[in-house]
Order: C-alpha cells, then structure tokens, then sequence
C-alpha cells in the first residue's frame, strides 16, 4: 500500500502538483491521478486524498493551515481548503473552507461560498456567495440569497440549526430563502444572528434577519423581517415523546424543501449544462448532479421515517406521497418558459463568455422573473400533486 501510494505521489509530482513534503501525504491506490490537475494545485503536509471519483481541478490549495482528509469529493478550480474532513462533496470556483471543517454526503458549495473554521455540514447546499461564520452546525438545509461577495447571506458565528427531534426523526430540513430566486443571484440576503439556532423544519424568506443569541422556531415567509426570539420565563412542562403538534407543517416544509430541489435539478440540467468547459468539466457537473440526487433521496428517507412513527398517517398517505414525489422527479416545468429563458443564458453567454456567475447576473429582470416563473412553476407543481395529510 506504502509502495502504490508513493507511485501515486510521484505521478502527481511529475505532472506538476506541488507536494511540498511528499513522504507525508497519503494517495489512495484507487485514486487516478488524471483527475488531478497539475496547474496550481498543491497539496500540503499530512493531507490524505481516497476515493475513485475524486477530482481536484487547477490552482487548489489543500491543508495549509492543517491536514485535510479527502474522500470521494469533486473540487473545481481555485478552491482553497485550508483544514478538515471532506467526504462527497462538492466544492465550485472559489469555495474557502477553513481549518477544521467537517464536510460530509450530500454536501455542495457553489461558486465564492465560504466557511470559517470548525464548521459541520451534510446534506448542505450553499448557493453562491454565501458565507458560515465559525464554529457551527449546519447540516440538513439550502440557503441561498445575495449578489456578490459584497452582499451575501451569512450566517454569524457558534450557530446551529437544530434537524433532531426530541421524538427522533430528522424530517427537519429548512429552506433559508428558496431555489426560483435564489439562483438568479438578485435577491436580497439573509442573515442569521451568532450565537443563535434555526429549528427545522423552517422557512425564511429573503431579506430576513435574525438577532444574535435568537433561536427561530417559526416560518417567516415575508420578506424584508428582523427577527428577534427569546425566553423572557422559565418553562417546565410534561413532554410525551411520540407526540407531533405541527405534523401538518413538518410535512408541508419537508415537500416543498424537495420541490425545491427538483427544480434545483432542471436548473442544474438545462442551464449549468451549458456551462461546461475545462474549468467545469463534465466529470466536475456529474459530481453535482449525483449530490443533488442524494438529496432527494435523503430528504424522502427522513421524511418516511417520520411517517412511520405516525401510524395513522403512515398507512394511506406516505405510500401516495412518496409515489407522487417519484412521478414527479424530473418534473421539467413549462418547456415553453424555459426555451425562452434559455435562449437569453445562450445570448449571456454569447455575450460575457462561459463565466456563470457573470451570465446570471448579466440577466435582465424580465428575464430572471422568466427563468423563476419556470423554476416555480415547477416547485408549485410537485406540491399540489401531493396527497393530502
């Protein structure tokens, strides 16, 4: 094993990865080294990178502020990992993830996303410019919202969002702005306060923002809202495990967090196709559609596990939701909306190049309502074709 990790090492070093202390890295036997650039990577003492499917594009960076562990991960370009665990994810242009991250399944950062240091993630969608303080527990939910690296959603530091129940189920993933506008980069951020928690499941609209030290157990669904939560007495209550107060809107959120995800898939199938290039190869789109596949998968497994503990519900409604979500997984929305938003992402394109960021926000408004009409579209369709709780 020693032996094949060395012939690893001296692959990479002879196509012009900068090892700089190389009898201390660890390459997997199983690892191709065609899928890691030669051009501006480099890989610093202690790191250790497994996994078949691993990719790491040019002009990355890993562990210079500690060792990092890699697993099956696809990182793109310009990508800066600074410290952690990382384990199928994915990570676009420009992603910083500071020391002692801990990235696991299902995990994807979009362009210019960032987290500090100590930060938690699984089954995490970032979309892009948006920044995680350090110190926190993110796990189970999407957040999108702003425009640049200026004006970006963030969350402040030592936060949690809370995804398990005192009954012990995990139907608790919590959208924090929404995939229609979000991905249009034109909407105003949402910020949440350090020191504070989000209970899932929950819904927060655009432009909200969350005092520090608030724990936000609510949906807020208009836009432009300070929130600040506390207890002002102490509470002392009997709790019955196995009781659910708010079934009802546990289900609601938890199917429109996978509508919005189905609607995330058609986007990522029909516009981030067309952005393939050597800076986003197919083998760096595929890794994004496999982790957003996970999503919904996982999001359907947790959300099953909560029926099952809810007899009454579990024996004629799961069956026909699952069946539903199913039917409706590559839901594609009005094609006839979508054809017009896209021929104005090729006329972007045509114009500033294969640059993602730069198209999307090059769009005019007319055409970012069109293309969120669509996305929409398809989010409001999954949802009415649930059955009924």
């Amino acid at each position: 094993m020693k032996n094949q990790s060395i012939s690893k090492i001296e692959k990479l070093l002879e196509k012009g990865v900068k090892i700089p202390n190389p009898d201390s890295v660890e390459i997997g036997s199983e690892i191709d080294t065609n899928r890691i650039s030669g051009d501006g990577v480099v890989i610093y003492s202690g790191c250790k990178i497994f996994g078949s499917s691993t990719l790491i594009l040019k002009n990355t960076r890993i562990g210079y502020e500690s060792p990092v562990t890699i697993e099956n991960c696809q990182i793109g370009t310009n990508v800066d990992v600074k410290g952690g665990f990382l384990k199928e994810a994915v990570l676009l242009n420009k992603v910083s993830i500071g020391y002692g991250s801990h990235i696991r399944e299902g995990t994807i950062l979009e362009e210019e996303a960032s987290i500090a240091h100590m930060v938690g993630l699984k089954h995490t969608i970032l979309l892009p410019f948006v920044t995680l303080g350090s110190l926190i527990n993110f796990c189970d939910c999407l957040m999108s919202g702003g425009t640049s690296r200026k004006d970006h959603s963030e969350v402040g530091s030592s936060y949690v969002h809370f995804n398990y129940t005192p009954n012990q189920d995990k139907a608790t993933a919590s959208l924090i702005g929404d995939v229609p506008n979000g991905v249009m980069l034109n909407k105003k951020p949402i910020f949440l306060g350090g020191q504070g928690g989000l209970v899932g499941p929950c819904r927060l609209a655009f432009g909200t923002l969350t005092a520090a030290g608030s724990i936000c157990r609510k949906d807020e669904l208009k836009p432009d809202r300070l929130i600040f939560e506390g207890l002002n007495k102490s509470v002392n209550i009997p709790f019955t495990s196995g009781i659910y107060r708010s079934s009802k809107r546990i289900m609601n959120n938890n199917i429109i967090y996978i509508a919005n995800l189905i609607a995330f898939k058609q986007w990522y199938l029909h516009v981030r196709s067309k952005f393939i290039s050597d800076d986003f190869p197919d083998i760096l789109f595929d890794g994004l559609k496999e982790k957003l596949d996970m999503a919904i998968d996982e999001r359907i497994k947790k959300l099953k596990d909560f029926f099952k503990k809810q007899p009454d519900f579990y024996r004629h409604d799961f069956c026909g939701i699952e069946d539903s979500i199913s039917n409706m997984r590559l839901n594609e929305g009005d094609k006839s909306l979508r054809d017009v938003f896209l021929k104005d992402i090729d006329s972007g394109i045509e114009k500033s190049g294969m640059n993602y960021i730069s198209v999307i926000k090059g769009l005019e408004n007319t055409s970012s309502e069109l293309g969120t009409k669509w996305l929409q579209g398809i989010v409001d369709s999954v949802t009415e074709r649930m059955p009924n709780a």
